[in-house]
């Protein structure tokens, strides 16, 4: 069978699906990953065929309009999202109605718009992929990238209709290219059904981390988290296998895109809190030429494999995406969040709530001094250490994409029959 998977945003977002693609490779199917173009090197490193799909979420971020809409200015949002983001919008569903042709099945991201429409279309069965439990209701827990705080049971569910009514800008646009391309009239269904029965959604995290809230219905299924298998060995530069071995493990700080944090006010605040915390540290800066020492006990890198360099730290300190936190926890590492936005915030409430980080420090809270008390508190607690030890090698013993793999073979299968 053919299995067409789209996937847009970052590249957090992206991963899980390229995991996603070699299960399916693995258990004897063909599976193209579409995707924006910027991931095409990266997805094929994978060994996984790639089709490319014009949103780049990424290059929005870095534009103008990106970063007013990354301030709340509203003026700007509007105007970001009637001349940028729909016109891209536009694009990526052109792009997905191509990658699917011939596709017996179609696996999604939320953000990937494209998903239900093409599946009726094309008369087969679609599943979403959700790497943050963000589109299933439930009274356990509120909306991610909703809200920062339990509401209670009855305002938690509520949060989770107007994530799920997002694509409600969009409407028009998706109603032209259903006529224009696909040849159908208006949708009478929400996103989130097919032919009147609910979407099945498979989570990508592990239920060790999140259990499933015992309101969600069968069509809910947590798998685990889909980690990819890299092809090729990676080797780290002689400077940061140097440094590794010259003293203690060190921690891993890196921020990301985190709102309103530039990368010079970044690195100054790091540089301090891990003097203040005494101990070495590792910079992710995201750019850069090659490994360099900013002082004797902290070392910058442009990036290095999470799944490599994670197991070597003693802890890690990031914003929280859930692209990120998943390696670090599969790592057995105690975490700190440092979150901005979106579904940042919940994790780190996850994350300090299992005991395995200590609280998470907002962004707007965030100074060399709180970060240096949190980063003490990781290093310095062995029950914290002990439990996220203990949490790593429960998450190492699942396999998310085997069971994820299963559970859409099983479902088409059945339809099928």
């Amino acid at each position: 069978m053919k299995f067409a998977i789209l996937a847009t945003g970052t590249r957090g977002d992206i991963q899980p699906f390229v995991a996603l693609a070699q299960g399916f490779s693995a258990a004897g199917h063909e599976a193209v990953l579409a995707a924006p173009r910027a991931f095409e090197s990266f997805v094929r490193s994978y060994g996984v065929d790639f089709f490319p799909m014009g949103s780049d979420f990424t290059a929005l971020l870095e534009s103008p309009e990106g970063k007013a809409a990354l301030r709340e200015n509203p003026i700007k949002t509007m105007q970001a999202v009637r001349q940028t983001v729909i016109p891209m919008m536009r694009r990526m569903l052109d792009d997905a109605w191509a990658a699917v042709q011939g596709a017996d099945a179609i696996i999604y991201h939320p953000k990937a718009l494209a998903g239900v429409h093409l599946a009726e279309r094309l008369r087969v069965p679609c599943f979403i992929g959700a790497p943050v439990p963000v589109v299933v209701p439930t009274a356990t827990f509120p909306a991610p990238a909703f809200v920062s705080r339990d509401l209670g049971g009855f305002l938690n569910r509520l949060t989770y209709a107007a994530v799920r009514s997002g694509t409600r800008p969009f409407r028009k646009m998706i109603d032209a290219w259903r006529r224009e391309v696909l040849g159908l009239g208006p949708r009478r269904e929400d996103e989130f059904t097919q032919g009147g029965q609910p979407v099945p959604v498979l989570h990508a995290f592990s239920r060790h981390v999140v259990p499933p809230p015992a309101d969600w219905p069968p069509e809910a299924v947590v798998t685990g988290y889909w980690f990819a298998r890299r092809v090729q060995v990676w080797h780290p530069p002689e400077a940061l296998s140097a440094f590794l071995e010259a003293g203690p493990p060190p921690v891993y700080v890196g921020f990301g895109s985190v709102a309103g944090l530039d990368r010079d006010e970044g690195t100054r605040m790091a540089l301090e809190a891990l003097s203040q915390a005494g101990v070495r540290g590792i910079l992710a800066t995201g750019s850069g030429d090659g490994p360099r020492l900013l002082s004797p006990d902290v070392l910058a890198i442009p990036e290095a494999p999470h799944d490599w360099l994670f197991p070597r730290v003693a802890a890690v300190v990031h914003h929280g995406g859930a692209g990120t936190v998943a390696p670090g926890l599969a790592a057995g590492k105690p975490t700190l969040v440092c979150p901005a936005t979106t579904d940042q915030p919940f994790w780190g409430r996850v994350v300090h709530q299992l005991g395995v980080g200590p609280a998470p420090i907002p962004r707007r809270q965030l100074t060399a001094e709180r970060l240096a008390e949190a980063v003490r508190a990781a290093t310095g607690d062995p029950e914290m250490q002990r439990r996220a030890a203990a949490l790593g090698e429960a998450i190492r013993a699942e396999d998310g994409v085997a069971q994820a793999v299963a559970e859409i073979l099983r479902r088409v299968g059945a339809l099928a029959g």
